[in-house]
């Protein structure tokens, strides 16, 4: 038996959503996590593609969230492009089920290092006042966060997104 500390994995959401970053990061997209939208949902990674478009990414690690998620529709009235962002052991194959949309929704699969877009998302175009308003609403709550890491005495004065 090793003396050596146990060194824990990074949870498999928290390792998804870092290499769905670093994967868009490359691509100049950047993504901003757990962002709420108006209609009162949470958008796992929600960021601006160098055009402007909206892009939405929901993380599924587990076979059962992903088949008991109902929620996912009400996302895409708030982005250009939704992605399902998976582990690699995940079986994905649920998702070219009708029910999942394949017409309008990608696959990103990633771990802790790194990601591949295995289906781009189609582009579903936002009004553009709609894209205004989310493109606003995620400068604002970046500002917000990079203020509030710099100074956590801000956190309590603002809209806290």
């Amino acid at each position: 038996m090793s003396d050596s500390p146990v060194i824990e994995p990074v949870s498999d959401a928290l390792g998804v959503c870092r290499g769905i970053q670093r994967l868009f990061a490359r691509n100049d997209v950047w993504l901003l996590p757990e962002m709420p939208l108006r209609n009162g949902r949470r958008a796992d990674l929600m960021g601006v593609d160098p055009k402007g478009r909206v892009i939405i990414v929901e993380v599924k690690v587990q076979r059962g969230d992903l088949l008991g998620d109902g929620k996912w529709p009400d996302y895409l009235d708030f982005c250009d492009r939704f992605y399902w962002g998976l582990p690699p052991h995940l079986d994905r194959g649920v998702l070219d089920h009708e029910d999942y949309r394949p017409d309008c929704c990608g696959i990103v699969v990633a771990d802790g290092y790194d990601g591949e877009i295995v289906r781009p998302a189609p582009l579903q175009p936002l009004a553009a006042a709609r894209r205004k308003t989310e493109v606003e609403r995620l400068a604002r709550a970046a500002m917000r966060r990079a203020t509030v890491a710099g100074d956590p005495h801000c956190a309590p004065w603002g809209n806290t997104e």
